[in-house]
């Protein structure tokens, strides 16, 4: 029996809409490769929005001397921040120093290091903070009297998944998401053929590509081994990352990293106006990817150590909110998972004409240079395609993202001024969400009747209505919680309407 024509036939099949997924369908589809990319979930659900939500270098990564992965993180900040000023903003980290912990001529030479490896333009440097005097030292134990300040930037992690999907999708990119592959082989002259199936709808698709990306995070490992049943030489390591969120625990907009005894770091960061951001945990993880959750364990322990550098004490039942991810780091056989590398690494095989990249590892912060590096044995393997050049996702924007690093608040300003119904706090919010692109989703809105129903904390039925038609959303999680946080301040019974309404929307679109 004749093999069924494919619906598609295509350069690149892409498994895992992740940040690295997309960010390498971004890229590919600029450089005039044809992609088509399936998610088995929502894009962006599972590792790339459970992160700390930091650009940065990692500080603590030149303790094991990762300088190239440092540099590359360092100078990736400014990229980003350059390409989605939207999602990214700077921000100043205060490391206090406390007598037994490192001597704080190291934190100096660190810190001078950090300033000065990654060629930073933006950004300011670093400088002493007198905590005992001043607004910084607010709440903090009387004993950490020293620290130094210095600069990383935050992001807003899953909506940087979705930019990079919207780009790929506008410049020809096929997404699917919530769309499970069920085979993978390969076919007789070279290439592959791609089954996948649609969750929602039982639909299925099928697809011939010349080349297979996996870039499944987590499920890595069980893509090569048991869908494309190619055995891999590397692993994923499963690094379990759980972050809690408390009512704001000071007044000031910097974030702390504080040194623990046991070697570890944790961030505490001002979150979603507030709340304090706190984490993250770092310890190996058997289990399934998709059951991880926040353990009593971690939380008591996230309380434990930030209480020490508090005069209040934070214990579990403050904690509001907590999320766990699980970070597929390449297994380089660390015996702490503090210590596994967070460097990425690519692996080919070009078994009978089938060829198939894997990815291992990587970071949210290098998620960029990651895609060059696979496009670079793209390239290779498949030769050049008539596109951009290299480099070019570091020079244009992402979708709304056409404003100078700089320029936000003149960006609020120019939507209130198109929008006067709107207060600062509600434009401000909106342009963080889609910059230049807030206009598209308000439409010719003239008032706040015009935007429908109000599902709480302003979120719109009109936003509601554009996350599902331009960025994938299906579900209550994937708009309160990933898409935004605003399910922070939404009640159950607000969060009931819009998955009430979120289920009339699937059901019209599966009779239409």
């Amino acid at each position: 029996m004749s093999d069924p024509a494919p619906d598609r036939r295509i350069d690149l099949a892409i498994i895992g809409g992740g940040i690295n997924g997309c960010g390498i369908a971004r890229d590919a589809v600029g450089r005039g490769y044809s992609v088509w990319l399936c998610e088995q979930g929502d894009l962006g659900g599972a590792t790339s929005s459970s992160s700390t939500k930091l650009l940065h270098g990692g500080l603590r990564y030149l303790e094991h001397y990762e300088f190239r992965l440092v540099r590359e993180a360092l100078i990736e900040r400014e990229v980003l921040w350059g390409i989605a000023p939207q999602i990214v903003r700077p921000l100043r980290f205060i490391l206090p120093h406390r007598k037994g912990m490192r001597p704080a001529w190291l934190l100096r030479l660190g810190l001078f290091i950090y300033d000065h490896l990654g060629g930073r333009k933006l950004l300011p440097g670093t400088s002493r903070v007198n905590l005992a005097q001043g607004p910084y030292g607010e709440g903090l134990n009387a004993d950490l009297r020293l620290g130094f300040e210095y600069s990383d930037c935050w992001v807003e992690d899953n909506r940087l998944t979705i930019l990079n999907a919207q780009d790929a999708a506008e410049r020809g990119a096929d997404i699917h998401v919530r769309t499970r592959c069920t085979e993978a082989r390969p076919l007789p002259g070279g290439g592959w053929r791609i089954v996948a199936r649609d969750q929602e709808t039982g639909a299925e698709e099928v697809v011939h590509a010349r080349m297979v990306i996996n870039a499944g995070g987590p499920w890595a490992n069980a893509v090569a081994r048991d869908l494309v049943q190619r055995p891999p030489k590397g692993s994923v390591r499963q690094v379990q990352g759980s972050h809690i969120v408390v009512p704001r625990l000071y007044g000031h907009d910097r974030c702390f990293i504080f040194q623990n005894e046991d070697g570890r770091i944790v961030f505490t960061i001002p979150y979603e106006d507030r709340f304090t951001l706190i984490g993250t945990t770092d310890r190996d993880y058997p289990g399934d990817p998709a059951k991880v959750v926040a353990s009593e364990e971690e939380i008591a322990y996230l309380c434990a150590l930030v209480g020490q550098y508090f005069k209040r004490p934070i214990t579990p039942k403050d904690v509001v909110w907590s999320y766990s991810g699980v970070r597929p780091l390449y297994d380089d056989g660390s015996s702490e998972a503090q210590k596994a590398t967070r460097d990425y690494v690519l692996e080919l095989d070009d078994a009978g004409g089938a060829p198939m990249l894997s990815v291992f590892g990587g970071k949210i912060t290098t998620y960029r240079r990651l895609a060059e590096s696979a496009l670079e044995r793209i390239e290779a393997t498949l030769g050049r395609a008539t596109g951009e050049p290299a480099g070019w996702t570091g020079r244009q924007p992402l979708p709304g993202g056409g404003f100078a690093p700089r320029g936000f608040d003149a960006e609020v300003r120019k939507l209130m001024s198109a929008y006067s119904f709107l207060t600062g706090p509600e434009a401000t919010r909106l342009v963080r969400f889609y910059g230049t692109r807030a206009a598209e989703m308000l439409g010719d809105a003239r008032g706040r009747a015009d935007l429908g129903r109000d599902f709480g904390a302003g979120l719109s039925e009109c936003e509601v209505d554009y996350m599902c038609r331009t960025e994938w959303a299906r579900t209550a999680e994937d708009i309160l919680f990933r898409r935004s946080k605003l399910g922070l301040q939404l009640t159950p019974a607000q969060i009931a309407a819009l998955e009430d309404h979120l289920r009339k929307d699937v059901r019209q679109r599966m009779t239409a």
